[in-house]
């Protein structure tokens, strides 16, 4: 397994609608083409209105690249900029987790 957790902030409120706006498209694309791609969520911060939380877990790191070259999220990743003040990304290796069924 190979994940991802990233911390966007957008620059205003409306700005985060707009992104609100294109993660829903892209989450769409995401959903109905990628099987590699096992979890895809987005969460609003309690308390801050302008933070998203992206977790995403993939079937392993070639599932990841797989996603990452899809044109939809090609377009998300060069349209977001315009949205964010600032982006923090973690890379995570699975150890263990309720609700995923891997072998490790």
């Amino acid at each position: 397994m190979f994940g991802l957790m990233v911390r966007f902030t957008c620059t205003d409120e409306t700005a985060a609608a707009a992104f609100d706006e294109l993660v829903a498209r892209t989450g769409a694309q995401i959903r109905a083409n990628e099987p590699g791609t096992v979890i895809y969520t987005v969460h609003r911060v309690d308390g801050r209105p302008l933070e998203r939380i992206f977790y995403e877990l993939y079937r392993d790191v070639a599932a990841f690249e797989t996603h990452e070259s899809q044109e939809y999220v090609r377009i998300f990743l060069d349209e977001r900029e315009q949205y964010l003040a600032s982006t923090e990304v973690d890379c995570l290796d699975f150890v263990a987790g309720k609700g995923v069924d891997v072998e490790h």
